[in-house]
């Protein structure tokens, strides 16, 4: 049964008028703010008619736009160049239409682009306005008269080593690394790293055997199966809102335990994926940022061998032992807590060091755990009405580090919240135009190099939307606004091919 909605009904929202609301709302802001309450940072993108007068105007705005996106692409180009050199093309080269890099650049571009399938990307990208402006900003594709067909690309990703595409996104996050790009956004000098899977996506049907399956009303007449693609993903999470997606670890069925009858999980990916991460960083500070599947033995030694930091999410009626004696701890030391003001909440914080927890075969191996629980109250005006509410809310984390008062609003606030910008990064990549859910191609490997191909596409729009040069028509135009005004920019004939030269520092040479 599904639950009731808290969305109140029409009849309601005509007993309070929005207007008596928002005073309220904005009554209740008031009051909070003199007890000292801070206000909950808000954007949204400008809500005003268009501030072009003339076509001229609005040329150049387009230019500008188009240039400095496509600038932030072409400064790593001549490295990606490079480390796609060294992807293995398994093709007969005399029979070679399209360069391998020419193909790797032309997905990348469709996903910078948000293309929404492989039959849009064919019927946008090959018209002759839209290759030649490709043209004009990519001179690698000079050679080439015609665009490619989606299918060639989807040909190539099923025959060659995909997971050397997932290598070029982890070689440019750890050049820019290399380069401290990031280091103004650490946190206690340490890289935040959260680590969460999702579905990508479900059939009914099994169109690869490397799918895993789920089973409803198993034994009934009703039963049914469903055929699904689930990925364990790590995400770079720096201060200010900038999350970087890295990392991704497929699950898979032939990583699954068929004599048990048992299939691949997430637990067992992030060993995995845990892996590759110390091999690609050996000597990065890394604090991981994890929800409450991970709470256990394994990952807190995981971790510790690898020289991890990490905050974890605590839930309820997990590690039992554990939690008993977090309670029977925080009742013998009083002292341990910690009352503050957060934005617009009031925080209750207790903690307790050195809990003893084992785990293994008859619990021969022991961790000790360093907990902390935050109890949250505020004020709010009620759903559809003017009263106001009040409301609570409980969070709890296992920390890798012993905590103390001074550490709380650091280690909880700072670095254990931040977790919840992989789920936006999730939200933004199925939901606001890079087509996550969608495969692409029904190819197991061609799925996952589609994969890696629109990572490396958002990697580089995040890039751009952080730049000084492009802060402000994100400002005007939102993030999805601005990619679509790019978009149309290069499908149509506003560009000065002269100026983007000019501009790009493109040399005859390299235009042909």
């Amino acid at each position: 049964m599904s639950k009731p909605s808290r969305r109140p009904s029409r009849e309601q929202r005509k007993l309070v008028p929005t207007k008596e609301r928002r005073r309220a709302q904005a009554e209740l802001a008031e009051q909070r703010a003199k007890l000292g309450y801070t206000k909950r940072p808000h954007t949204s993108i400008a809500n005003h008619k268009c501030t072009y007068d003339t076509v001229e105007e609005e040329q150049v705005a387009r230019n500008q736009a188009t240039a400095e996106h496509i600038e932030t692409i072409r400064t790593q180009l001549p490295f990606l160049l490079q480390r796609i050199a060294k992807i293995k093309d398994p093709r007969n080269p005399d029979k070679i239409k399209y360069a391998l890099d020419v193909l790797m650049l032309y997905g990348m571009i469709s996903f910078v682009l948000h293309m929404h399938s492989s039959r849009e990307t064919t019927r946008k990208m090959t018209r002759p306005m839209f290759w030649a402006n490709l043209q004009l900003l990519f001179p690698e594709f000079a050679d080439n008269p015609e665009a490619p067909h989606h299918g060639t690309l989807t040909r190539v990703l099923s025959q060659i080593e995909v997971n050397d595409i997932s290598d070029l996104i982890i070689a440019l996050v750890s050049k820019w690394i290399k380069k401290k790009k990031f280091s103004r956004y650490l946190i206690d000098h340490r890289y935040l790293i959260a680590i969460d899977g999702t579905q990508k996506m479900c059939l009914d049907r099994l169109w690869d055997e490397e799918c895993l399956q789920r089973t409803f009303n198993k034994g009934k007449e009703n039963e049914y199966s469903q055929y699904y693609v689930y990925v364990l993903q790590a995400t770079l999470t720096l201060s200010g809102g900038m999350s970087i997606p890295f990392m991704s670890e497929f699950l898979s069925y032939s990583e699954g335990d068929s004599d048990r009858d048992k299939q691949d999980c997430e637990t067992k990916a992030f060993h995995r994926l845990a892996q590759r991460l110390k091999k690609a960083f050996p000597n990065l500070k890394i604090m991981l940022l994890l929800d409450g599947l991970y709470p256990s033995g394994p990952v807190f030694e995981t971790c510790r061998q690898n020289n991890w930091h990490y905050m974890i999410v605590w839930k309820d009626k997990v590690l039992k032992s554990a939690e008993t004696e977090f309670e029977a701890l925080c009742n013998l030391e009083p002292g341990n807590s910690l009352s503050m003001k957060y934005n617009d909440r009031q925080q209750e914080y207790r903690h307790a060091n050195d809990i003893d927890y084992t785990y293994g075969p008859n619990g021969t191996k022991s961790h000790l755990l360093h907990a902390v629980e935050c109890r949250e109250t505020w004020e709010e005006i009620e759903v559809g009405g003017t009263n106001v509410v009040q409301k609570s809310s409980k969070h709890r984390w296992i920390s890798s580090e012993p905590l103390e008062k001074w550490n709380l609003h650091r280690l909880c606030n700072l670095c254990a919240r931040k977790r919840w910008t992989i789920e936006t990064i999730f939200l933004v990549e199925k939901h606001h135009g890079y087509q996550f859910e969608h495969c692409f191609s029904y190819n197991w490997d061609a799925m996952i190099g589609y994969h890696y191909l629109m990572q490396l596409a958002h990697v580089f729009n995040v890039m751009a939307q952080y730049s000084k040069i492009v802060i402000d028509n994100i400002k005007e135009l939102g993030v999805r606004g601005f990619i679509e005004f790019v978009h149309e920019s290069i499908a149509n004939p506003w560009l000065d091919s002269d100026w983007i030269k000019v501009r790009l520092g493109l040399t005859p040479s390299m235009c042909g």
